[in-house]
């Protein structure tokens, strides 16, 4: 059944980005709201965090007007806007691989620290960050390289959303028309 879904919102979002009378501003808003939606009920209602969930809402309006004013940098190639789609997702998925490396969750004896190396796992959200740490107070690194990927595609997204914030600074207006259609410009 989750296969089907995500099959079904995969053909509804290249039905969205191939539509040619849908304005970019709307199907930027398609695409991106609903897992970040998902993210928040998440944080809200199941970790009972409903201050992350706030932040993480505040973040996404302000990463969503980004998004939006990159699709209306005037000088930017399309290759270049549409990376952000990529490295965004890539990001998180790196972000995911490093925070759960030491896989803390199991039971004690069962993470790759105490059962590999004979140390205890931690882990840090931001900067992301796994590793094991001895009795002797060394400790041995995990996930390097998810570590370097999402490092990678963080900056890239960064510089990427700061044009795009930039762009609605400078014109304002271009914020607006990236949610007319085409042919509403035309008349």
């Amino acid at each position: 059944m989750t296969a089907l879904l995500a099959l079904l919102g995969g053909a509804l979002a290249l039905y969205l980005l191939a539509h040619p009378r849908i304005a970019p501003g709307f199907k930027v808003l398609v695409l991106t709201a609903p897992p970040v939606a998902g993210v928040v009920w998440l944080l809200y209602a199941v970790a009972e965090e409903p201050s992350a969930a706030v932040t993480v809402a505040a973040v996404f309006a302000v990463v969503l007007i980004a998004l939006i004013g990159l699709l209306a940098h005037p000088r930017l190639p399309t290759w270049t806007k549409m990376t952000v789609f990529a490295t965004v997702p890539v990001a998180a998925l790196a972000w995911l691989l490093v925070v759960t490396a030491d896989d803390t969750i199991k039971d004690p004896g069962e993470d790759p620290c105490s059962m590999y190396y004979g140390g205890v796992g931690v882990s840090r959200a931001f900067p992301p960050q796994a590793y094991c740490r001895y009795d002797d107070g060394s400790t041995h690194n995990l996930a390097a390289g998810a570590q370097f990927v999402f490092w990678v595609c963080f900056v890239s997204s960064l510089l990427l959303l700061a044009a795009g914030l930039w762009e609605v600074a400078r014109d304002p207006k271009a914020l607006l028309r990236q949610f007319r259609t085409t042919r509403s410009l035309t008349r």
